[in-house]
Formats: C-alpha cells, structure tokens, sequence
C-alpha cells in the first residue's frame, strides 16, 4: 500500500490518502508541541515510539472487542488505517487528578478519583480546544446525543482494559485523550494512544512519563517515551 495525496498535516502527524478509497496511512511524526501548539519542539524519534505503541495498543484493544481503525503497522513511522469522519470532539478520561483538572477545580495532583470522570472537548484550534458539555456538542452540530453517549460508554469500556494493561507494566494511567470517527455507519476508536496523548506515571515512584516531560522542561523525553514504549512491548 502505497501514499498518495497529502489529505491532512496535524500537529503530530501527517495523513495521506492510498489507492483504496477507504484507508489511508498515518505517519507520525517527530514535532512536539504542547499548550495548544504556543509550545513547539520534537522529541527525538517520537514518530517511531508512538507508532509502535499505538499499534501495540490498538491490536489490544482490537482482541478486548474495540473497533479501532488499525489495519497494520506499515512501517516505523507509517500505519495503514480505515479511513474516518473525524468526530470533533475529544474525549478525555481522567482517573487521577492533573493538569487542567487540578488548575480548574482545585484538586491536589495525584488525588485518585472515586470514579473516573468523561469529559468532552471541542477539537478546535483556534478555540483551544474548550470544555464543553454533551448539549453544546449537539447545538455545534459535531455530534449526536446518541453518539455521545457511544463515545462515553467506548471510553469507558477502554479506561478498564488500559489500567489494568498499563498497571501489569508499573505504570498509572493518570488520564488520557481519545478521538474517534464514523466508517460506514460505525463509530471506531481513531488517532493514537501514546505518550503524547497519555499521563503516565511510574507505579512506584510516580515520576512522570509522558509529554508533560516536554510541557515543563523537565528533561529526560525520549529517555521517557522509549521507556514507556520497552514496558508496552516488553510482554509481547
């Protein structure tokens, strides 16, 4: 399968269509950025790290009843993906509190939540991707109630299968950012799930393993990212 057109150039990766109308390839790339793209750098072979635990992730959750649109891993930096209507709106899971959760309400970081909270956000740029609720969603026209309520259950579902993979590896899963997209008629988990779009925490120490890294000048990324990539892969 080869690439054809540029069909979309994001932040972290690039999209390119193929000669089969429903996939494309989605080639990750080495650009960091962070505080709705104010923060711009690269992580020294990110693109490698994450596609490979993506799709590591993704055929998990496939074997767990996910639908995802991994087809295959291509190459290093390259998967072959069904094609989706990207949904615009970003689902967020949170089981322990950080980041805007602790700036917004206060919470002290690490607090472990009684239940893991679902929030939705608009994917939008310009608009640095703001909270909203299920109502606004509908009134943008992004999403349906019924899709909405698909995209918690979903996110969910998928929170209780990547604890308990990420905890068998001694890590946390402090929270994480999900995306998905309609294909012929369903609703498949879609874009990556990585260090980029992940807070990892060592089970044993809680330093941090993830983009946050990055964010706050923290030193040590890639050592972070392959570390996290050498624990997903480290059982197969």
């Amino acid at each position: 399968m080869n690439k054809t057109t540029l069909l979309h150039e994001g932040k972290a990766k690039k999209v390119f269509l193929t000669d089969d109308a429903d996939l494309v390839i989605q080639e990750f790339k080495d650009d960091a950025t962070a505080f709705n793209n104010k923060k711009k750098g690269s992580i020294a072979d990110k693109g490698v790290v994450n596609n490979a635990i993506s799709c590591r992730l993704f055929s998990m959750l496939e074997e767990h009843g996910v639908e995802t649109h991994l087809v295959e891993k291509l190459t290093e930096r390259d998967m072959l993906c069904r094609r989706l209507d990207i949904i615009k709106v970003e689902v967020v899971v949170r089981n322990i509190a950080a980041g805007s959760l602790v700036r917004r309400y206060g919470f002290p970081e690490g607090t472990v939540l009684a239940k893991p909270i679902v929030e939705f956000y608009l994917k939008d740029d310009d608009l640095d991707d703001p909270l909203m609720i299920a109502e606004h969603a509908v009134a943008l026209g992004v999403a349906t109630m019924d899709e909405l309520a698909v995209l918690k259950s979903r996110a969910e579902a998928i929170n209780d299968v990547l604890k308990k993979f990420f905890a068998d590896r001694k890590l946390k899963l402090v929270d994480f950012k999900l995306e998905f997209g309609r294909h012929k008629g369903e609703i498949l988990l879609g874009d990556e799930i990585s260090p980029d779009t992940c807070r990892f925490w060592d089970l044993d120490t809680d330093e941090k393993m993830d983009k946050d890294r990055f964010r706050f000048d923290m030193g040590g990324v890639e050592d972070a990212y392959t570390e996290v990539q050498r624990r997903v892969l480290e059982l197969d």
